[in-house]
């Protein structure tokens, strides 16, 4: 047993199909085929079932791939402690992320960490799917809003923002609200995914109020928020860091800023902290030292009045 045929197993398992792991590996998918079989023979089981269409492991196939992808961790770990004596990140990170966020925030940290790093890579999926990072062969994901229990290990990096906008041609048209009641007579466009369905939980000071309205419109993602804001559809809920380029633009205008939302705490998971592989923990460093920047440049681009620390 080799660690090259471990490592072709388990990519075939993480990717999903024979095909898929080949053109990660840069190898063809007769060779892993054979890999595999070698695998199994010397093993003297079965590891996976195959058909024309699906792949699966078999019950002795699970547990080898468990215990495969925890040599293949510990070997990664020793090239990490030569990577770490050299000091540069190099090689490819693997890391995952939401769609909205990866192009709201991800995208510019990748840029930045590829323009620092140059031995480094990058392969990204932007998804709404939650990856598993140990199955699926991943090294960093980040995620936003509460984190349910596990093994990973989470770094906060900061929060991301929330205001309440409309633009200059709506408000003149239908006056700018000045309470939470004047609010409620008005078009309201609001984001319907995740924990946002409900409405607006709305804090001042120590009084906070859930505004729960019609809505003329609702869409499950921000930057369409954005767009129907930009087109006069009402008063809509965006993040700080969507709303300040049109805000210094005159595009949009902040409304009630004397009223807050809760912000959307952002964090780094990652397998292990034991030891962080170099180009993870670049990464992540770089991520903690631009998102909090972002924020605080966001609020005062937004005219937030409300300053939390990150």
């Amino acid at each position: 047993m080799t660690i090259d045929q471990l490592q072709a197993y388990v990519k075939v398992v993480q990717s999903g199909s024979f095909t898929r792991a080949a053109e990660l590996l840069g190898s063809s998918k007769g060779y892993l085929s054979r890999v595999v079989a070698q695998l199994e023979a010397e093993l003297g089981a079965k590891l996976l079932e195959r058909t024309t269409r699906t792949l699966s492991m078999t019950e002795t196939g699970r547990e080898v791939f468990e215990r495969a992808v925890g040599i293949l961790a510990a070997v990664e770990e020793t090239r990490g402690v030569a990577q770490a004596a050299q000091g540069e990140p190099r090689g490819p990170l693997r890391l995952t992320c939401g769609v909205e966020f990866g192009m709201l925030a991800v995208a510019g940290w990748i840029e930045q960490f590829l323009e620092r790093y140059p031995q480094a890579a990058c392969d990204v999926e932007y998804t709404s799917r939650v990856i598993d990072l140990v199955h699926e062969g991943f090294d960093l994901a980040i995620r936003i809003g509460p984190l349910p229990e596990s093994r990973l290990v989470a770094r906060r990096l900061g929060q991301l923002d929330y205001g309440l906008f409309a633009c200059p041609r709506y408000l003149q048209r239908h006056g700018t609200p000045a309470t939470l009641d004047a609010l409620r007579a008005h078009s309201l466009v609001m984001f319907s995914g995740g924990a946002h369905r409900g409405g607006w939980t709305l804090t001042r000071e120590r009084e906070q109020v859930l505004l729960e309205a019609p809505a003329r419109l609702r869409v499950n993602n921000s930057f369409a928020v954005r767009d129907a804001l930009l087109r006069s559809l009402g008063v809509g809920r965006l993040p700080l860091l969507i709303a300040a380029a049109e805000v210094a633009r005159g595009r949009l205008v902040p409304v009630l800023t004397e009223w807050s939302t809760p912000a959307a705490d952002v964090h780094a998971v990652y397998p292990s902290s034991r030891y962080l592989a170099p180009k993870v923990r670049g990464f992540v460093d770089l991520a903690a030292q631009r998102f909090p920047e972002a924020t605080r440049e966001a609020r005062s681009a937004a005219g937030a009045t409300c300053e939390r620390k990150t």
